[in-house]
């Protein structure tokens, strides 16, 4: 192997470890608390009809309980609000423990005044983020569920008329799948909790099932119909912690404006503020708090039941999931708030700025802020509190008497929890009716606290700070420092607003004086998504931020905002870096599973050049070489750019449709406003394609094939033996001639009445039991003469080794005669034979090294429905529906004729040179069409393979 091509995959390599690296580990600790159940826990199965049970044998509906609450919902005599929790991919009906145990532990504090019935199903653990066959069994089951758990209650005086659902990862999206049911009734589900749950699009696309899935749940959820249009539905994201749905995913497609549907990440949480895993997420403690504490708000206290008031839903969920205003959702605010007290307990402040720590011994208190005099000068008003444990702090003064207020209202609702106080932005402009601002700092239970108020103009704390260039490598540094003493600012981070952005901020704050101070809060907000996230430090300090986001700008709106809450007269220096190593985690964060697609076309590239060598030399290259060739990815990725961009004009477009073409796939970059799945015919490339495409080169590096260490060595590019150059030039055709008994063909090779009857054998195993299963069998007889092929190698060389090694003898001769001598006597020695032997050994060991990555990433992608059917066995012998099935029959066919493929032969074919030639346009065809439909690379590697069966046969 070339010196260059092994410093090329060096580098290649390292890029990769570095992406996954950072993928995988390059995110905060985990910051969640464990749930605990103080109890031993309980899950009572709920019998369901006959013809349910009958019909989905694997699944099954539990009750969940602890200790004495088990012991009394033994004969299921149910009285409170149900809510049923649903598994995702791969989970156990038993991770609804967190959710009952802390719901259970909620309702004992309020004395049982209102408690939850936990309800969990089990999906016998199916994979259905890889095979979409079972989710509309899912589906259909959960609807039995549901009215099997209303049935329950039906002897109360007020039954519940509705089921709270909570999904976890492909739970939630079978959830909103119910409303895709002919015969199922909206009313039956009126608030779905998500947790998450991938909703914009499926993870991997590896089956047709899978995808009309989606476009059925999508097209259902977008039809803007009324009965959809009510149900309120929060999804909730882990954050960067889950690699393996990131969160970008989670964002639910509705249409615009529907106000009765949420998405964010677990960051943004108030009281959260954690970035969570896939399955922590169900148990975090922090986030199953909030979610305990919303359903209790929730419940209405007449009837004990979840409320039908979709204002109501939304929002309690705004309550306890966006901006928590640090007091309780049941108190209605007061439209008029009288004051009272000692006239000495009135301070007005003149200054710009208020600091004021309360004192140990009880003392009612009230700050007067006047606004005649600062509504032209200053556009808000600032103020923050720590340990201030009144909720209502903050009014508005509408009368005053002398120098104290009378009579006012109560602003404290706008106030937003942070991780390290409580805070209140107030536009004056909107305090047209208030001559003063009133701070209430009453300390009555005598326990210490801290106000910091100030005026600001926001407009002028707004500094804003251009990006390095993804691709200076973090050799740029934007930065920019604050002196300022105020206690608010803003940093507009210009141009960051793509997913493929990566930066590394370093915040070093340092004050004069040391003294105790509040501690700083950075926050890093995106204006088109719910995706804060947090951090705090104490002065002086240096914070690292890793900068990234989960969805891209949709349109014209501003870039991501880094919000700084300081203490004041400090001084903070802002460096912005872009992090290489996270840019390489954003791009197999988004573009992974593309992976498999560039894979696929880099081994169809250096099968395409050793077919053109053995037309060409009569020996294919080895595929080491072969793959080292696929370096420069130009000769694909050029042709699909100009593609794209034809793709951009009308006329082409009109044309592309009028041929029935379906839509081009790109990468999956895409922002909120668009889709998953199935691609609409109107998703034509955006404008800015010119990244998109630098990444796919990207891309088609790190997912290129590696050069194959079993491969042998040669001294040659045309992967000639050394001891018998002057047959492999060609210009020795006497040894062709010579009839050898073919170690080769001896290798591993099937009877042509063995391979007549394998193929319908194999096709009627696929079609009676699972299609992978037997694309597995046929692989595994390639695999063999594989195997096979390299011990004959192993073998011949080791009798070339052994032979007595002949002595230089007389010279060779220049003229053609003398060549023709040498060769006709060589062709006379034993030597020879072996020699022969070998290179034929080993021209065929590197044409079906190459067959057998082709055949492996069928395989591969088709794994998932095989490891299902291996699981249902027990239930169903023949895996319906089968997404490997139609496509196995032509792919396991040309697989069992290649097993005794051979170069001798397989060189003398005419359809050779056309099997060559198509392989470039299949290359294309695939990364244009194979994107987001990765069962298609299936169907694009039938075509080779079958040309090539075809070529060794004619």
């Amino acid at each position: 192997m070339k010196i260059a091509t092994v410093a090329f995959y060096g580098c290649t390599l390292g890029l990769l470890a570095m992406g996954l690296r950072e993928l995988l580990s390059g995110f905060e600790e985990n910051r969640c608390s464990m749930t605990y159940m103080f109890e031993y826990p309980e899950y009572r199965r709920v019998h369901l009809p006959q013809r349910v049970a009958q019909r989905y044998p694997g699944y099954g509906l539990y009750l969940y309980g602890e200790g004495l609450y088990a012991q009394e919902t033994r004969g299921l005599k149910l009285s409170g609000a149900p809510v049923l929790f649903l598994p995702g991919n791969a989970g156990s009906y038993k991770q609804a423990r967190s959710l009952g145990s802390v719901a259970l532990r909620k309702a004992e504090a309020m004395d049982n005044k209102f408690h939850l019935n936990v309800f969990t199903v089990d999906f016998n653990e199916e994979l259905v983020a890889l095979y979409g066959g079972s989710l509309y069994r899912q589906t259909h089951f959960l609807h039995e569920c549901i009215k099997a758990i209303l049935r329950l209650y039906r002897k109360q005086a007020q039954p519940p008329r509705s089921v709270v659902l909570v999904g976890h990862s492909m739970g939630g999206v079978v959830a909103r799948a119910l409303f895709t049911l002919p015969r199922f009734s909206p009313q039956l589900v009126s608030l779905i909790l998500t947790q998450a749950s991938p909703h914009s699009a499926p993870v991997l696309p590896l089956d047709t099932q899978l995808l009309e899935f989606y476009s059925a749940v999508k097209g259902r959820w977008y039809s803007g119909a009324t009965d959809v249009h009510n149900v309120t539905v929060l999804s909730v994201g882990g954050g960067y912690r889950d690699y393996q749905v990131r969160s970008g995913l989670t964002a639910l497609p509705c249409p615009a404006g529907d106000p009765n549907k949420l998405s964010l990440v677990a960051t943004a949480v108030p009281r959260t503020w954690v970035s969570t895993d896939h399955l922590s997420i169900v148990w975090c403690k922090e986030l199953v708090l909030a979610t305990v504490r919303a359903f209790f708000d929730l419940i209405d206290p007449d009837t004990r039941q979840f409320t039908d008031d979709p204002v109501l839903r939304m929002t309690v969920l705004r309550h306890h999931f966006v901006r928590h205003p640090v007091r309780l959702l049941g108190v209605q605010e007061d439209t008029h708030i009288r004051f009272s007290g000692p006239a000495d307990a009135w301070t007005e402040v003149n200054t710009l700025r208020l600091a004021y720590s309360s004192p140990k011994e009880p003392r009612v208190k009230y700050f007067l802020f006047a606004l005649s005099s600062r509504r032209k000068a200053y556009s808000h008003f600032y103020c923050r509190s720590s340990n201030l444990e009144v909720t209502s702090w903050l009014y508005g003064c509408t009368r005053m008497e002398g120098s104290m207020c009378v009579q006012g209202v109560d602003l404290s609702w706008e106030t937003e929890l942070l991780p390290a106080y409580k805070a209140i932005t107030v536009k004056l402009s909107d305090l047209s009716s208030i001559s003063h601002l009133v701070i209430g700092a009453s300390n009555l239970s005598g326990k210490q606290f801290s106000v910091e108020c100030e005026w600001l103009i926001l407009e002028s704390r707004t500094v804003t700070v251009p990006v390095p260039h993804v691709l200076s490598f973090g050799l740029t540094v934007s930065d920019v420092t604050l002196s300022s003493s105020g206690l608010f600012h803003n940093i507009q981070l210009q141009h960051f607003h793509q997913v493929y952005q990566a930066f590394r901020i370093t915040i070093v704050g340092q004050c004069k004086a040391a003294k105790d101070r509040l501690p700083s809060v950075y926050r890093l907000t995106v204006p088109w998504f719910r995706e804060d996230s947090f951090s705090t430090a104490s002065l002086p300090s240096v914070t690292e931020i890793a900068a990234m986001l989960h969805t891209s700008r949709p349109g014209n709106t501003s870039s991501a905002l880094l919000q700084l809450h300081t203490a004041p007269n400090c001084q903070y220096k802002i460096f912005v870096r872009t992090s290489f190593p996270k840019v390489l985690g954003q791009v197999l964060r988004f573009c992974g599973s593309t992976l498999p697609v560039y894979t696929a076309v880099g081994l169809l590239l250096a099968l395409e050049g050793q077919l053109k060598a053995l037309v060409r030399t009569g020996h294919p290259v080895k595929m080491s070489e072969a793959v080292g060739g696929v370096a420069l990815p130009i000769k694909v990725e050029l042709p699909v750019y100009l593609l794209h961009l034809l793709l951009r004009l009308s006329w082409f477009q009109e044309g592309w449709t009028a041929l029935w073409l379906p839509p081009v796939d790109g990468l999956p970059l895409s922002s909120l406003d668009a889709g998953g799945g199935d691609s609409e015919p109107s998703d034509w490339p955006a404008p800015e394609e010119e990244w998109t495409r630098l990444l796919s080169l990207v891309l088609c590096v790190l997912g290129s094939p590696w050069p194959s260490g079993a491969a042998p060595c040669s001294s040659s590019s045309s992967g000639c033996s050394p001891w018998s150059w002057p047959r492999c030039t060609g210009k020795a055709p006497c040894c062709d001639i010579i009839t050898l008994p073919s170690a080769s063909q001896d290798g591993g090779t099937l009877h042509p009445w063995l391979q007549l009857l394998l193929i319908p054998s194999l096709g009627l195993l696929g079609w009676a039991t699972c299609g992978a299963l037997a694309l597995t069998a046929a692989f595994l007889l390639h695999l063999y003469r594989v195997l096979r092929l390299q011990m004959s190698k192993r073998t011949l060389e080791n009798v070339l080794n052994l032979a007595p090694q002949q002595q230089n003898g007389e010279k060779e001769k220049d003229s053609g005669d003398a060549v023709g001598q040498s060769c006709s006597k060589e062709c006379n020695g034993a030597p020879l034979l072996s020699e022969s032997a070998l290179q034929e050994v080993t021209d065929d060991l590197q044409l079906h090294l190459s067959l057998s990555a082709l055949l492996t990433v069928p395989l591969m992608l088709n794994a998932p429905s095989l490891l299902h059917w291996a699981r249902s066995l027990r239930y169903s012998v023949r895996l319906d529906p089968d997404p490997c099935w139609p496509f196995a029959l032509p792919l396991l066919t040309a697989t069992i004729l290649l097993v005794n493929c051979n170069t001798l032969i397989l060189r003398r074919s005419k359809l050779l040179a056309l099997s060559s030639h198509i392989l470039l346009p299949l290359c294309i065809a695939m990364v244009t069409f194979s994107m987001l439909h990765l069962y298609r690379v299936t169907h694009f590697l039938c075509v080779p393979l079958a040309l090539l069966a075809l070529a060794w046969r004619l």
